[in-house]
């Protein structure tokens, strides 16, 4: 990894692009993978449990380097430029949700999403927490709240970044379905009021079929399965 400084393109047409991407651990995972995301647009991956979804979204999300391939995440090649490019990513223009919350346990719901807003030197959007329905408990400390709550909560932190790509790993997995479907639709909702993008990791083909585009990993190849 290279030191120094760059710039980046906010612009269209890519936020992402992923070229002839491979990555092994004991075995293939997958190889050859391309694919790219622009403004406003969603894609979903789809799979079976161990075929490389996760890797693929940390590979793309600046996590973890592919044994082969370049990612470029606002026209730089990630992966072959500076570390001070990638920690700059990371906290100023893409948000990762996980399934499992990662919550600061010992703080309230409001300093977990206060400290995404300082890192990113954003404002918090009262109106963000009311939609999230966490309004009243955004004081309560992270272990008094449900799972239902942590995971709206842990979800609401990324959005405060205003983020321009949203890497959404199972995102739901810990929440009813109206729960599901009401928070969704404000990453939905927010992706096309900030020309933002959705790289989503799922198996719930419902909402995976709510993304423009879904594709599949299957026999370490990635196809079009819409």
């Amino acid at each position: 990894m290279r030191t120094g400084t760059s710039t980046f393109n906010l612009q269209p047409p890519f936020l992402l692009k992923a070229t002839n991407i491979s990555h092994s651990f004991d075995y293939p995972l997958f190889e050859n993978v391309d694919l790219s995301l622009k403004p406003k647009e969603s894609i979903a991956i789809v799979g079976v449990s161990g075929s490389g979804k996760s890797t693929l979204l940390h590979i793309l999300s600046t996590l973890l380097e592919p044994k082969k391939g370049n990612v470029f995440l606002f026209g730089k090649d990630i992966y072959n430029g500076t570390q001070k490019d990638i920690l700059k990513i990371r906290r100023e223009l893409i948000g990762i949700i996980f399934q499992s919350h990662y919550l600061f346990k010992g703080f309230s719901a409001f300093e977990n999403i206060k400290v995404a807003s300082l890192l990113a030197q954003k404002e918090i959007d009262k109106d963000l927490i009311e939609s999230f329905g966490i309004k009243n408990v955004i004081y309560k400390k992270v272990t008094e709240l449900s799972g239902g709550e942590q995971q709206r909560v842990s979800i609401a932190r990324v959005l405060t970044k205003r983020p321009k790509i949203i890497f959404a790993d199972e995102p739901t997995g810990n929440l009813d379905k109206k729960t599901a479907d009401e928070v969704m639709e404000k990453v939905f909702e927010y992706i096309h009021l900030n020309d933002a993008a959705l790289f989503l990791v799922t198996h719930d083909m419902e909402l995976a079929r709510k993304c423009n585009n879904v594709y599949r990993l299957d026999n370490r190849l990635l196809v079009i399965d819409n």
